[in-house]
C-alpha cells in the first residue's frame, strides 16, 4: 500500500490540524473532570467530530488527487469533471 507522501507545508498544516483536534478531545476531557454541563460537553464533542471529518476530508481529497486522477501519473485514467464532483460530495458530507 503506497504511503502519504506530502510536501513539508501540508505535513505541517495536517499536524497543526491534529494538534487542534488533540486540544479539542482535552477540552472535553476536562469539560467532564469538571462536571460541565451536558450541552457544553456535547458542544464540544460535535467541535472535535466537526474536527476530525474535515481533517478526514482534506486527507481524502489529496489521496483522490495524488493517487487516482494524477493526469501525470495516469493520463486519460479518470474524469476530472467526475473526480471533482466526487470531492465537492466528500467536502459536503465531511465537513
Amino acid at each position: 500500500m503506497p504511503h502519504m507522501a506530502h510536501t513539508i507545508r501540508e505535513k505541517r498544516k495536517l499536524l497543526a490540524r491534529v494538534r487542534r483536534i488533540r486540544g479539542q478531545v482535552e477540552a472535553i476531557e476536562r469539560a467532564l473532570e469538571g462536571d460541565a454541563e451536558c450541552e457544553q460537553v456535547m458542544h464540544l464533542i460535535a467541535g472535535a467530530r466537526g474536527a476530525m471529518a474535515g481533517l478526514m476530508a482534506e486527507v481524502v481529497e489529496d489521496h483522490v488527487l495524488s493517487h487516482l486522477v494524477d493526469d501525470t501519473k495516469h493520463p486519460g485514467a479518470l474524469n476530472t469533471d467526475a473526480a471533482q464532483q466526487l470531492l465537492e460530495l466528500v467536502r459536503t458530507y465531511l465537513r
